[in-house]
């Protein structure tokens, strides 16, 4: 089986997929713009070729790297980057060489235009905040007079929360318009509530198999505006209501063969057009992982390994690991070296593994006796 990689290099993580990979028998292929000699030994380890580009950015050098693979070691059964940033150059690879394992072009619309999500959501039956495209002053007044304010403008096809803002009067709102962005802009009413994640390794039938989730008790949107800590939990097992939610969304999206990350608002309080609180609200989907870290951190908080899992898929269509029963949640930040605990229970530190970043605490907490917290994390 020959499976194309591209970028395995980055995040630095992501050369675990390559070595499960490389374990189950598969021969990978890489191709980034990283001189080979600076690749890390693992990386080299477990590629069987690799070939370097000037820029990945550069549709024609990546087209030929495929090209020249399949000269030399014949059919791709697999192309794969996992990140978000190259999702539309991957269908578009999949398609020029028939690799019929991944989404192609025309799928990608709807997984990554938020406002084409919103179909999607309706058909799975998840509530989803009310959206206005972003065309004049006007009409942008017209929209707030239904919803009032705050309203949050982002990029229709944009990742993570990168661009983002949160208007919270018409000051705020003629600033906006005074500097628009030249890409296409959506405004959607401000939902109050905690961001939490169903996050699953799809087999060929987008049946699960790996479920988990974490969970964000503050504003990723304002973390990011203002540099400030990022932190969350990963939870110990998925309320009922949001794995119903995730199943539906992994179905309506026609989501398989791949890991999912897809995010969601659970209310703080209730809304009248939403639903009530503790109600599950769609906010985005993402076809790859969960960005960062996370894959790791799901390896330490459920005492697993999501990325043979994911090499199970490739190779096997099922999950071949063990369930292994010592289970531990797992609080990270992003951005700064020390940890922050969210959760409604206390932590104790018990192990500390090697960090793959200097900004990164690699600490496993095991739960105590609960306490009570202001939001605690829905069970």
């Amino acid at each position: 089986m020959n499976f194309v990689f591209i970028s395995p290099h980055f995040p630095s993580n992501y050369e675990r997929f390559c070595t499960a990979l490389r374990d189950h028998g598969v021969t990978v292929l890489g191709i980034a713009d990283t001189p080979y000699e600076q690749l890390s030994p693992t990386l080299r380890g477990a590629l069987t070729d690799y070939y370097r580009v000037d820029s990945l950015e550069d549709y024609e050098s990546v087209f030929r790297a495929v090209a020249y693979f399949i000269h030399h070691h014949g059919r791709i059964d697999w192309l794969e980057s996992n990140n978000e940033y190259w999702l539309e150059q991957d269908a578009r690879l999949r398609e020029a060489f028939h690799i019929t394992s991944g989404f192609m072009p025309e799928d990608m619309p709807r997984v990554k235009r938020k406002s084409l999500m919103k179909a999607c959501y309706q058909q799975a039956g998840v509530p989803t905040a009310r959206l206005h495209h972003v065309t004049t002053l006007d009409a942008a007044r017209a929209f707030i007079d239904q919803v009032g304010y705050p309203v949050v403008v982002k990029p229709d096809n944009g990742v993570g929360a990168c661009a983002t803002y949160k208007l919270e009067d018409d000051a705020a709102l003629c600033e906006f318009f005074a500097d628009l962005p030249p890409v296409p802009y959506v405004m959607e009413e401000f939902v109050n509530g905690a961001i939490c994640s169903y996050d699953a390794i799809l087999d060929s039938h987008g049946e699960p198999l790996f479920e988990s989730g974490d969970y964000v008790p503050y504003s990723i949107m304002d973390a990011v505006n203002t540099g400030d800590h990022q932190h969350f939990t990963i939870l110990p097992r998925l309320p009922d209501d949001l794995r119903d939610a995730g199943r539906r969304c992994v179905k309506a999206f026609g989501a398989r063969s791949r890991f999912v990350h897809f995010e969601f608002f659970r209310l703080w309080d209730d809304h009248p057009f939403l639903g009530r609180a503790g109600t599950v609200v769609g906010l985005e989907v993402n076809m790859r992982p969960c960005g960062g870290f996370t894959p790791d951190m799901y390896n330490y908080a459920l005492s697993t390994d999501v990325y043979r899992i994911y090499a199970d898929m490739i190779c096997y269509d099922e999950n071949r690991q063990p369930d292994w029963p010592e289970k531990y949640l797992r609080p990270s930040s992003r951005w700064r070296s020390s940890c922050a605990c969210t959760a409604s229970r206390t932590f104790q530190p018990i192990t500390t593994p090697t960090a793959s970043s200097p900004r990164w605490t690699a600490t496993r907490w095991r739960a105590l006796e609960p306490t009570t917290t202001a939001r605690p994390i829905p069970r």
